[in-house]
């Protein structure tokens, strides 16, 4: 099934339009108040299973409208130190597909509004017993609302993307300084809930982003996806959250957040620093 590109406020009037997920509907509500997304990321069983829960709990109480939950790999290409290093205590902490997906249920338990993507790479789903198939299955029952799979291109849409967009999940691709025009149509054409445009050239917690640069970039992924974009890499202050959601719909924050994970500051703090974070990103103005 291919979703429809549109503006989060527009709905298919066709039956058989996808059912809009948490994400649209985060997404409609935020456009129809004038405000920007703050989307953060957070290693799964980092750097350990409760610690993990508790941060994950406390997201959306800081100011967080999606949830990235990143699933540990032993083989994060895309992803630099700092998430590599997380990644490496959450396996030795025993995170696997498994233990997200209950992560995810115990999240539910308490919150059923705020949406969760889960973030990572396709070797643990396809060698997963039960391979595609299961892992949506169970995805779905959990409460995850999207995918971020970065090893796959929309060469392999069949593999995850479709399947997944027949389950009721969003598929989030990433459109990067790199995709120019002639590739852009295909990065979008089966991407769904928003497109996560990757400010800079690299791997996550690289330099910082530049909102003026981005803007143009921002504006051009939006026009061909007809979906919100969100913005990330890069991005550490209020301030500098601020200025990168005010050219998009939203920013995401993931290596500043998990870099003071993995210095052991206690989750008051964290949350906190999160918290400031999310505040900047919802001073920003409307987009132009």
């Amino acid at each position: 099934m291919t979703a429809p590109h549109r503006d989060p406020d527009q709905r298919d009037p066709s039956p058989n339009a996808p059912a809009p997920t948490r994400i649209d509907a985060t997404f409609a509500r935020l456009g129809a108040a004038g405000r920007k997304a703050f989307v953060s990321y957070v290693m799964a069983f980092d750097p350990d299973r409760e610690t993990s829960l508790q941060i994950l709990r406390g997201l959306p109480a800081a100011g967080v409208d999606v949830i990235e939950l990143g699933m540990p790999f032993t083989d994060p290409m895309a992803d630099g130190p700092t998430i590599q290093a997380a990644g490496q205590r959450a396996l030795a902490a025993g995170g696997s597909v498994t233990g997200v997906l209950e992560l995810v249920r115990a999240f539910r338990e308490e919150d059923a509004t705020t949406p969760i993507v889960l973030m990572g790479y396709y070797n643990p789903i396809y060698a997963r017993r039960g391979g595609v198939a299961r892992f949506l299955e169970e995805a779905a029952a959990a409460g995850v609302d999207g995918l971020i799979v970065v090893d796959l291109p929309p060469e392999e849409d069949a593999e995850l993307c479709l399947p997944a967009q027949a389950a009721g999940l969003n598929f989030i691709r990433l459109a990067t300084p790199t995709t120019d025009d002639r590739r852009l149509p295909a990065v979008v054409e089966n991407t769904s809930g928003f497109v996560y445009y990757v400010s800079v050239t690299g791997t996550t917690g690289g330099a910082a982003a530049n909102a003026a640069d981005v803007a143009p970039e921002i504006a051009r992924v939006r026009a061909a996806a007809g979906l919100p974009v969100v913005v990330g890499f890069g991005i550490a202050s209020p301030e500098a959250a601020e200025a990168l959601a005010g050219v998009a719909d939203g920013c995401v924050v993931g290596s500043a957040i998990v870099a003071r994970l993995g210095a052991g500051e206690p989750v008051a703090d964290v949350l906190g620093y999160v918290e400031s974070l999310a505040a900047g990103a919802h001073r920003a103005g409307p987009t132009g």
